[in-house]
């Protein structure tokens, strides 16, 4: 029987030559297909961010140096020129003047700070006609301390330069890095290919989510369920149910070694009768073993060789749903994840027990489990058809081979599912 640390390890030797075939193709903002890519190149700014100096505040911009002698008792007062609002251009501020100024508009030239409204007497805009630029009827603004030189004023390029790093390749593009590619101007960048996947499950009980079911068929939850956790790794994936038949399974493999790079299927690889997928993949190269963990312990792994000289690399999970996303979550999803370019692991961390458990000896039991409010964890029942249980499960809980019972209290490692 072969263990769990070596079925991983086997896992990540067949699928390695993949990342040789992730060539780099173009990715653009618009459409919204750039969200959850992988850059596949650092991209560098090519402008400053901000673009020009602007203000941090509504507020008065002027020359600092003309309220050096501000107090309360004896506050300086200024006339008032022209007002500067977002997307105005830039003019010059003259001298012995303050310049109304809203957030985010350009600092007028020959002004090196601002000065909040709210410190202002009066602490409003007065005298402003509207139209920008203009000079309002003339007033004046009066300060009462004195204001350091940059205050409230946010200098071109203090985000970043011109010509330095926006993003480094392998950096996945969530909300804020497509922010950062639009403030720049950058439309068009390289992402990493993604992975094109092949995914099916197999059986005659399985019937769509939406069809009647008559007595002993089940509704297929490996699709939806499969097909959602390699999308989470960035994979695209072609969804395919085959009955219990192994030259219709081997068909619809073949006819898909074209279009996709991987071959992942659900069910059919025990050693009892109608194993459609060992009947199907043994023959052409695949390799089905006993791996020592519970739930998930029939796995098929291997590269699948066509008459045609077609091959295609093959990762065989059990069918019961438990059993075939504990497989996923142990063997096939680091690897996907750092085919992505992305941290291959879940969170992990070392908390104690909230109560006894038992395991089997021989094994590497992965079980689903809670956090309690202390901290601790409670662990749920073993059985590899409790897929409501999984659903509420935020951690997995690893128990390993030479383990039989430990007590509350002791520490185990957990894996964290809910992030």
């Amino acid at each position: 029987m072969r263990s769990y640390a070596e079925h991983r390890r086997a896992v990540t030797e067949l699928l390695a030559p993949l990342e040789s075939r992730l060539d780099a193709e173009d990715a653009s903002l618009s459409g919204g297909d750039a969200l959850g890519r992988v850059l596949a190149a650092d991209v560098v700014c090519p402008i400053e961010l901000p673009g020009f100096d602007n203000s941090q505040m509504d507020g008065y911009a002027l020359r600092a140096a003309e309220l050096a002698g501000a107090a309360p008792d004896s506050p300086v007062r200024l006339p008032i020129g022209p007002t500067s609002a977002a997307g105005d251009h830039v003019f010059e501020l003259a001298p012995g003047t303050a310049s109304p100024v809203m957030t985010g508009a350009p600092i007028p030239h020959g002004a090196d700070a601002v000065v909040p409204i709210e410190a202002a007497d009066p602490p409003a805009f007065i005298g402003i006609s509207g139209a920008r630029h203009d000079s309002p009827v003339q007033e004046t603004v009066g300060f009462a301390a004195p204001v350091e030189p940059g205050a409230f004023i946010r200098r071109a390029g203090s985000d970043i330069a011109a010509g330095a790093l926006l993003l480094a390749a392998g950096t996945r593009l969530g909300p804020a890095q497509l922010g950062a590619l639009a403030a720049a101007g950058v439309t068009a960048f390289p992402v990493r290919r993604r992975l094109r996947v092949l995914l099916v499950s197999t059986g005659h009980e399985l019937r769509p989510p939406a069809a009647e079911l008559r007595p002993g068929q089940i509704h297929d939850a490996n699709s939806a369920m499969l097909g959602a956790a390699l999308r989470g790794c960035g994979a695209e994936v072609v969804e395919a149910v085959s009955p219990d038949d192994a030259a219709s399974l081997r068909e619809a493999i073949a006819a898909a070694a074209d279009r996709v790079d991987l071959v992942v299927t659900s069910g059919g690889v025990s050693e009892g009768a109608f194993e459609v997928v060992r009947e199907a993949l043994a023959p052409l190269g695949v390799a089905f073993e006993k791996v020592a963990i519970q739930p998930g312990g029939p796995q098929g792994l291997g590269l699948a060789r066509f008459d045609d000289g077609a091959a295609l690399p093959v990762v065989a999970f059990p069918g019961n749903p438990v059993s075939a996303l504990v497989s996923f979550e142990l063997f096939l999803r680091p690897v996907l994840r750092r085919l992505e370019g992305l941290a291959p692991d879940r969170h992990r961390a070392t908390l104690p027990l909230a109560h006894e458990v038992v395991s089997p000896l021989g094994k590497h039991q992965v079980r689903r489990g809670v956090l309690d409010g202390d901290g601790a964890v409670e662990v749920g029942a073993p059985s590899s058809h409790l897929l409501h249980a999984y659903a509420q499960a935020t951690v997995l809980v690893h128990l390993p081979v030479g383990v039989d019972r430990l007590p509350a209290g002791a520490p185990v490692d957990i894996w964290r599912i809910d992030d």
